[in-house]
């Protein structure tokens, strides 16, 4: 069975809660009469959290620690017993700093997976150390008292003095503290590879990840009754988290999904366009957690060292996408171009003519009408790789890209600014299929009521963010529909892949923007429109909107337009990129009572058609 740091942590965290509380007066008193004068130093949860996460590169990864400069991973084993002495017999008083030195020792080599023996005279300290920190009832490994000068097999750590002011982030960098561990290099293994091959310990891992979110998830007001839950299969007994309670508790309309811990990290704009935007916090931790997990994520996209990569994603305004594409990206052995949404076709031909730029980065709906005329302009246009994401590309745009600019990459990468990456394609996916990283962010698919469906049943998607820990998501219904089945891979990665459907709240996503279907309708109404349908399509290089409208009084199509371009800014003909580019177009279509097609059974009108989904078969 392995052990988790993030059980130590938990452990440490309820062993410094009860002490502030006065809860364990016999352990404060017998640590303090070891010379450990200030125990609750030596159970500082969040500075010990600080200090394993650079020890390990990422806690919330352990045991694997990807590599930036390849795509392989570096494994982290525990060396099986450490030894540890507390002094000798004649030092019961601890006056030497041998009991605090021995305190530090356990801890982190319990952190690290390994059991542990301490050579003490006092015996009785050592029980109420190690009964405190299994109060937390959480999975730790194993630990004994032997006398002074007992002869025990493992390896010995000699815990060099910590001055009383030096705190434990800064301990857990010392010398000695490698040897309690062992890193293993796994050439040619990605992190999936190696998360998929993990299946014994599977159910360990995932267990021990909610644990620790669910404890970090309390400390913000709105998760502060949040149960337990035991392993995977426990999480369908947690509440779903709506978008409306998300909007009611996040920035700026409340705080009661933030901790009130110091401010950190990196702040979001969701990018809807109506009402007010919601800010997601990423803090300093939760931010490096993002771009560990989509560094490996990118490389299983087909990037490769000695890339040159056009990033077009949109920045500005606190929007994500190129914001947490150019931290992931520079840390990666790769030359990137982030020239953001207003690349022109003068800057992709200069990039790929002047740089040799190979790949580009970006929502279809751009990169797209820009690769076509790049390629009238230039025919002997060459593009390697293509990674596209925000909307959805159609098999026929995947075609010309292989057939016109010599394409053998064309991945797409699922991910939302509330939880970062969500869902990515290898080279042997197509159409909708993605694979998902459950340790990054945990997917289910549910019925309505928040009630887990089968594998391979269409449902809504909830999103559980397992390395995100301020203003957390658990079982966030994120607005999408797909069906979740196993699938082992050509490319070695075995295990779940999610078939995106589409949205399922209304929500059409347009010029990299958001417009609520139900907003879209609340103007309408005002003209005396009693139905809508909006439809999305690509037509040629174009992205378009149709809108279409059923009322019992006949209506102007351009009168309809001009209402619709006046209350949503973002469907009329201003763009944030080149402006010679014909990308996006609005057509309005008004019918009688009627007019527009039901269903058979049902005799429903369906509201939201998305056909850029639609894939060849």
């Amino acid at each position: 069975m392995r052990h988790y740091p993030t059980d130590l942590l938990l452990a440490v965290e309820h062993v410094e809660r009860s002490l502030t509380r006065g809860a364990l007066p016999e352990l404060a008193a017998a640590l303090r009469e070891a010379g450990v004068t200030e125990p609750l130093r030596r159970f500082d949860g969040e500075q010990l959290w600080l200090g394993l996460d650079r020890l390990l590169d990422g806690v919330a990864q352990y045991p694997w620690q990807p590599l930036t400069d390849s795509n392989d991973v570096l494994e982290t084993l525990p060396v099986g017993t450490v030894v540890l002495d507390d002094g000798t017999d004649d030092d019961t008083e601890g006056m030497d700093g041998r009991a605090e030195a021995a305190l530090r020792g356990l801890l982190l080599a319990w952190a690290l997976g390994d059991d542990v023996v301490i050579r003490s005279p006092r015996p009785r300290l050592w029980a109420l150390v190690m009964d405190a920190l299994r109060g937390a009832g959480v999975p730790l490994p194993g630990g004994r008292v032997v006398a002074p000068g007992t002869a025990v097999p493992g390896v010995e750590a000699d815990v060099p003095a910590l001055p009383l002011d030096a705190a434990l982030a800064l301990d857990c960098q010392a010398p000695w503290v490698h040897r309690l561990l062992r890193r293993r290099h796994l050439p040619g293994t990605s992190l999936a590879v190696a998360r998929s091959a993990d299946v014994a310990e599977r159910d360990g891992r995932m267990a021990a990840r909610l644990r620790f979110l669910v404890a970090r998830a309390r400390r913000a007001p709105y998760y502060a009754d949040l149960p337990d839950v035991a392993g995977v299969s426990g999480l369908a007994g947690l509440p779903v988290l709506e978008k409306a309670a998300l909007e009611a508790h996040s920035l700026p309309a409340g705080r009661g999904l933030s901790s009130g811990g110091p401010a950190t990290g990196e702040v979001l704009r969701s990018g809807a366009t109506s009402g007010d935007p919601r800010f997601i916090v990423y803090a300093r931790g939760d931010w490096d957690n993002m771009v560990r997990e989509a560094v490996p994520v990118l490389y299983e996209l087909g990037l490769e060292p000695g890339d040159r990569l056009i990033n077009t994603l949109f920045g500005g305004g606190m929007y994500g996408g190129l914001t947490t594409t150019f931290s992931e990206l520079s840390r990666m052995p790769v030359e990137a171009y982030s020239t953001g949404q207003f690349a022109t076709v003068d800057d992709l031909l200069m990039l790929t003519g002047r740089f040799g730029a190979n790949a580009i980065l970006g929502m279809p709906a751009l990169i797209l009408p820009l690769l076509r005329d790049a390629k009238e302009r230039c025919p002997e246009l060459r593009i390697e790789k293509v990674i596209y994401g925000g909307t959805p590309m159609t098999e026929g745009d995947r075609t010309w890209l292989r057939q016109e600019l010599g394409a053998r990459v064309v991945s797409s990468i699922l991910a939302a600014n509330d939880g970062a990456q969500i869902g990515y394609q290898c080279g042997a996916l197509g159409g909708t299929l993605h694979h998902v990283n459950d340790d990054y962010n945990l997917l289910e698919v549910v019925d309505e009521d928040g009630t887990p469906l089968p594998d391979g049943t269409v449902g809504e998607v909830l999103v559980t963010t397992l390395q995100k820990f301020e203003a957390p998501l658990v079982r966030y219904r994120i607005g999408d529909m797909g069906r979740l089945f196993d699938h082992a891979c050509v490319c070695g990665v075995s295990g779940r892949v999610l078939e995106y459907l589409g949205r399922s709240d209304g929500l059409i996503r347009f010029k990299g923007e958001t417009v609520l279907y139900g907003d879209v309708l609340a103007v309408l109404e005002g003209v005396d429109v009693s139905r809508l349908q909006i439809e999305v399509f690509s037509e040629g290089s174009k992205e378009v909107l149709v809108v279409r409208t059923e009322s019992p009084r006949p209506l102007d199509p351009a009168d309809v337009r001009e209402l619709l371009v006046k209350e949503f800014p973002v469907l009329g003909d201003l763009q944030d990129f080149d402006s010679s580019l014909d990308v996006y177009e609005l057509r309005v279509e008004c019918h009688a009572e009627g007019g527009l097609p039901r269903n058979e059974v049902s005799g429903k009108v369906k509201t939201v058609v998305d056909r850029r989904l639609e894939v060849s078969r």
